[in-house]
């Protein structure tokens, strides 16, 4: 007996996808693969990069919508129960308040709900904190099933709301099938011209969420610098000159200026080949309920330092340098043994390789289409 699943994938259209953008892309296209008997309907918002098309068994409905809150609030709901779902899977937190069909919510991660979130943050990102505050609480009572991606972030969930405990699923991410180190040496400088990188350079995926860490990776690599004869440049993706140079002086290390590289938002698919180039990938996060990145840069071959805290060392599984996030110097002195190591480094390198061949979308799409058909007929 056939079914007909609606999945919530708001943002993928647009053209700077983040993280929980690619999880929702990457989960469907591998419905797309394993499942041809039943029925999915795909609710976008429209937008530039059209990434996913159309197939027998799957359709995908554009929703027009001003807000986020909006969209979900009000066109969802409504389109879901026109197409007529047996099953809605809202992939990103938070999920429509008002709907009589039966939910599946894919709860990423509670820092906004804990007692002492992250001070800073853009306005948008305070906004949307407000908005999960609110709305997630009411959510997960009428959720069906709740999906989070590793047991430490199950267990955080667990602890905040016990009564729904029993309602927990844990289905891992997974990395796409582009992250590998196979590429050529002339795809790898084809990139690294493009965004003008220097021959050899160590890399951090920044942005503005406070839980990323950036002023204290500042502050470690600028003590890295100091104590290097010959330091290598620190390539910070999606983050602007203004806010380094505001860091900068903050720190009292304006003399370091010319030792960042920022490219700017780089294209998923080019990431790959960026991590290929690396001499190494820090990713000291504060708080992660995942860390798709360090499975990224495992599989392209590049020794990753990580935090010895939340999901990152269930993540890395003891393949990566873990460093205390909250101690710059911890940070800079896993820097220079990484960098001036060189059979440790190639250690770092090996057993990446092998632990990000363990998380596949494949999988992921695998036990999230089981669940599927548990709800349903059970």
């Amino acid at each position: 007996m056939a079914y007909k699943i609606g999945i919530e994938a708001q943002r993928i259209f647009r053209e700077k996808k983040h993280g929980m953008d690619f999880v929702a892309l990457e989960m469907i296209r591998n419905l797309q693969k394993i499942d041809r008997v039943n029925e999915y309907v795909i609710f976008v918002k429209p937008d530039a990069d059209r990434c996913l098309a159309p197939s027998e068994n799957f359709k995908i409905v554009e929703l027009p919508g001003s807000t986020y809150p909006y969209w979900e609030q009000i066109m969802l709901p409504g389109a879901a129960k026109k197409e007529k779902v047996d099953l809605i899977h809202c992939t990103s937190n938070t999920a429509p308040l008002q709907t009589d069909i039966p939910l599946v919510l894919t709860l990423h991660d509670v820092i906004y709900m804990e007692k002492s979130p992250f001070a800073g943050g853009s306005l948008y990102q305070k906004f949307g904190n407000v908005y999960r505050r609110m709305v997630v609480p009411r959510i997960i009572k009428h959720a069906k099933s709740i999906i989070t991606v590793s047991e430490y972030e199950k267990g955080i969930i667990a602890k905040q709301f016990p009564d729904i405990s029993d309602k927990i699923e844990v289905v891992y991410n997974g990395k796409s099938e582009y992250f590998h180190s196979n590429y050529t040496e002339s795809e790898i400088e084809a990139v690294n011209k493009k965004y003008n990188l220097p021959y050899e350079f160590i890399f951090f995926l920044g942005n503005t969420d406070p839980k990323k860490n950036l002023k204290r990776v500042i502050e470690a690599y600028i003590s890295y610098c100091k104590n290097a004869e010959n330091p290598q440049k620190l390539v910070i993706a999606d983050y602007s000159r203004s806010s380094l140079d505001d860091i900068l002086s903050r720190l009292n290390a304006k003399e370091y200026a010319n030792q960042f590289v920022l490219p700017g938002y780089i294209l998923n698919k080019e990431l790959p080949l960026i991590y290929n180039k690396a001499q190494l990938f820090l990713y000291p996060s504060l708080r992660e309920s995942f860390g798709i990145p360090i499975i990224e840069a495992m599989a392209c071959g590049v020794p990753v330092i990580t935090s010895d805290v939340a999901s990152m060392p269930e993540v890395s599984g003891g393949a990566a340098l873990l460093v205390d996030p909250k101690d710059a110097s911890s940070i800079a002195d896993a820097i220079k043994k990484v960098i001036e190591d060189k059979a440790f480094s190639k250690k770092l390198i090996q057993k990446g390789i092998n632990r990000a061949k363990d998380f596949e979308w494949k999988l992921t799409s695998e036990m999230v289409s089981d669940l599927y058909k548990n709800l349903i007929f059970n």
